[in-house]
């Protein structure tokens, strides 16, 4: 198993009510792909001063388990994901790093 781990960083604040939408789209698209056997996502917890780091502070996190690196490429070239990260993309812009790996726990 692999896990998807991607760090996703908006470049403006989201409404909450936007940025739960943004997480149930991207769960719903991927799952939907039938390569993701799981996804969770949660919100980043900020700490003060933490936007004075020169990093990429996250406004989410969001990772899906799948079986291997041939079911990932194949979830993320299934018909509605580009669809799904363009609309948000030209909505909401945002940056995302991530990290393929095996299960941490």
């Amino acid at each position: 198993m692999i896990n998807h781990t991607m760090i996703v960083s908006f470049d403006q604040p989201l409404p909450t009510t936007e940025l739960d939408q943004y997480l149930e789209d991207i769960e719903r698209v991927m799952l939907d792909t039938g390569f993701v056997q799981s996804t969770v996502a949660r919100r980043h917890i900020p700490i003060p001063g933490e936007e004075n780091i020169p990093a990429l502070i996250a406004t989410a996190i969001v990772q899906f388990a799948v079986a291997d690196t041939d079911a990932l490429a194949k979830a993320f070239a299934a018909p509605g994901a580009h669809e799904v990260i363009a609309r948000w993309q030209s909505r909401h812009p945002y940056k995302v790093a991530w990290a393929n790996h095996e299960p941490l726990a």
